[in-house]
């Protein structure tokens, strides 16, 4: 079974099957208490838990990032169409939150292009989607263990002439509350209303 969240001149990838097959058997799971736009993914992947350096180079953990809802996020850079329609959305999202419900939500940008993609590059990259996003990166071996973590991988393509390389990654956003459960897995063709309709609900239930 194949199930591609998006289809672009970057090459996605699904989520493993286990989680496919897992959230086809709960069906709507997770609606009776909230109706959520995202897939209801409590219980089904594990809490936030990384360990990486942000754009100014520094080690950060999943500590650092805590009491707040957190998107999580793998991409590039140099990605010409996913990675920034998806950082676009998310910063309209928040932005028409209000000033206190946006202090309450962080997206966090994991590039999973670490020779491209320096502490500069990405700090020069988040900064143009607006201030609630963080960027990470790390080690290949520290990425692919997080991509495994959530069920997900990447992978990069061959280079071109000039050098340059497309990278396959997931186009899922993660959302975790804010003790770090695993809550929501947000689909790209969710529209920005829908995407802050559950961000909204999650904020406030654990108010």
């Amino acid at each position: 079974m194949k199930a591609y969240f998006w289809r672009s001149n970057t090459i996605t990838i699904p989520a493993a099957l286990t989680l496919t097959v897992a959230l086809l058997l709960t069906g709507c799971l997770g609606n009776d208490e909230e109706d959520w736009n995202g897939k209801n993914i409590s219980g089904l992947m594990p809490e936030l838990e990384f360990d990486l350096i942000n754009s100014q180079g520094d080690p950060v953990s999943s500590n650092d990032y805590s009491g707040r809802v957190r998107m999580l996020f793998f991409g590039f850079t140099s990605c010409p169409d996913v990675c920034p329609t998806t950082l676009q959305k998310l910063n309209q999202v928040t932005s028409a939150l209000s000033p206190e419900l946006q202090e309450e939500v962080l997206t966090l940008f994991v590039s999973v292009d670490p020779q491209r993609d320096t502490p500069e590059r990405l700090t020069e990259y988040v900064d143009f989607f607006g201030g609630d996003i963080v960027g990470l990166t790390g080690e290949e071996l520290q990425l692919r263990e997080l991509a495994k973590r959530y069920r997900t991988t990447f992978g990069y393509e061959e280079p071109g002439p000039d050098g340059n390389y497309a990278v396959s990654h997931s186009s899922a956003i993660y959302v975790f509350d804010r003790e770090g459960n695993p809550r929501l897995l947000i689909r790209p063709n969710l529209s920005g209303e829908e995407i802050r309709h559950d961000l909204v609900a999650l904020i406030q239930e654990s108010s």
